[in-house]
């Protein structure tokens, strides 16, 4: 059996070494730890599942690309490509620079195979089998080396392909962005062309606007004065608009107190007994604007035209009776200065006394104090009036006259001609009429003078009430107390 020597030992080592190349680069600085598996495939003992391959990455890579495809612009799709492109020229030249190592790989794997051969011949026993087992090694890792290169060779033709087609990808995007770009470029000149025309248009109008503005001024101050003078024509006669749109419910609400007061005045009949019935009872709502009358009740209830008939006025809260002036007839229309009193009607026949009263204040008009209020502000209304009677005789003409009510005077006018005018004083008179049948609501009674009286007839009660507070008014701003006789009549007493 041949020795081997420490010395011969040490020789072979110091020759194997020289006998390397020293260009060679080795990938690590000791040898792999392979295990040879089915086949003499060479296994590595450590793999690493987390490291991908080059194929698979490119593979992934690609995959993003097209779901990222839907949603990029032309734009960020135009970097994406070329981005990939250079990722795939990077990975060409990686796959290049593995084709060398892997051929300085087959170099150095057949010198170490040449190296082996040689001393498999120079030792025996134990250390040649150690030899040939190295040299089976390396055989089995030639083997994987080539099957890696041709591995290598087919993912190089494949990120070929890939470069070919991003770099084809990046040119038509490029071709998409330069379309786009000249057709943003088209749609901006558009734009400013539009913008310029609308710039023409708009100093061209502007030119004609200030030829013609003022004769546009004049033409619009003209319908300015215009409508004001439409509305100040129209302005009195909101609230009678108001006043037609409530009409049905003032027609039920008047229904429903005429069936009240009825009751009451049966509740009262029955209070009485039936051993003493009234002859006589009044009819009519009890509010102003209507008009209360004395009416029978009874078969045996005398004419009331042969009887002596005094209204009176009542206040609600002290009850001191005040006889209403020239109001002796069965008829009786409210006026404002009976809102919130109670009237009675005294009635003589033979000595004998009946007195009739209403159930309960005067109520005032629905409206009526707002429209006085509106009509306060004007300083000057105009009524249409008739003139009945003049200084006690019936006046034949039924012609339109005009009745001013202003904030110093009163003036009444035909047309153009003044009929007569005054300012307020103590002499002057002003009340609804006594009596005068069912027009009796719609009529005053103006006593401008001593010596000259007037009867006029408005178009509806509510002119009517509304000129008498609306006088009454402005002559208290004058310190003026205006009211009917009666009233001159209880301040002299």
């Amino acid at each position: 059996m041949t020795r081997i020597s420490r010395d011969f030992a040490n020789t072979m080592q110091k020759k194997a070494a020289h006998a390397v190349s020293r260009d060679v680069i080795f990938a690590s600085s000791h040898f792999p730890n392979y295990k040879l598996g089915a086949n003499n495939q060479i296994l590595d003992s450590k793999e690493d599942p987390k490291v991908l391959s080059m194929k698979e990455v490119v593979a992934r890579e690609t995959a993003l690309l097209l779901e990222q495809h839907k949603r990029l612009s032309v734009r960020d799709l135009a970097n994406k490509f070329e981005k990939g492109f250079a990722a795939a020229v990077k990975l060409s030249e990686e796959a290049r620079l593995i084709e060398a190592a892997s051929l300085e790989k087959h170099v150095l794997l057949k010198k170490l195979r040449d190296l082996l051969e040689a001393l498999r011949g120079r030792v025996a026993g134990r250390n040649k089998d150690d030899a040939e087992e190295a040299i089976a090694m390396v055989e089995a890792l030639a083997v994987q080396l080539t099957q890696r290169e041709g591995e290598l060779i087919q993912e190089k033709a494949e990120v070929k392909k890939l470069a070919d087609f991003l770099k084809q990808a990046s040119e038509d995007a490029k071709k998409l962005v330069d379309e786009e770009r000249a057709f943003a470029r088209a749609e901006i000149e558009r734009a400013r062309a539009a913008v310029q025309r609308v710039e023409d248009a708009l100093q061209e109008q502007e030119r004609m606007s200030q030829a013609s503005g003022k004769h546009d001024l004049e033409e619009l101050m003209k319908e300015v004065q215009e409508a004001r003078r439409i509305k100040m024509l129209h302005q009195p006669s909101k609230v009678m608009d108001m006043e037609h749109e409530l009409q049905a419910l003032r027609i039920q609400l008047e229904e429903k107190s005429k069936r009240a007061i009825q009751l009451q005045k049966e509740l009262a009949m029955t209070k009485r007994g039936e051993e003493n019935p009234l002859l006589y009872e009044l009819d009519g709502p009890e509010a102003l604007g209507s008009i209360l009358q004395i009416i029978p009740c009874s078969d045996n209830a005398p004419e009331i035209s042969i009887c002596t008939v005094q209204w009176y006025r009542v206040s609600s809260e002290g009850g001191k009776r005040d006889p209403i002036s020239g109001a002796t007839k069965s008829v009786y229309a409210p006026e404002p200065s009976d809102v919130g009193r109670v009237l009675q009607a005294d009635i003589v026949l033979d000595g004998q006394k009946i007195t009739l009263s209403t159930t309960g204040p005067i109520e005032p008009a629905p409206g009526l104090g707002s429209y006085v209020e509106a009509l306060v502000r004007k300083h000057d209304t105009q009524f249409n009036v008739v003139v009945t009677q003049m200084n006690g005789a019936e006046h034949p003409s039924e012609a339109i006259h005009h009745l001013h009510v202003g904030n110093m005077r009163m003036k009444l006018c035909k047309g153009k001609a003044t009929v007569v005018k005054e300012y307020y004083s103590n002499t002057m008179q002003l009340c609804g009429v006594r009596g005068g049948g069912n027009a009796a609501s719609q009529a005053l009674f103006w006593q401008v003078k001593n010596d000259v009286s007037l009867v006029l007839a408005f178009e509806s009660e509510r002119e009517r009430n509304a000129a008498i507070m609306l006088a009454r008014r402005f002559a208290y701003d004058c310190n003026i107390v205006l009211a009917g006789p009666e009233d001159r009549t209880s301040r002299t007493q």
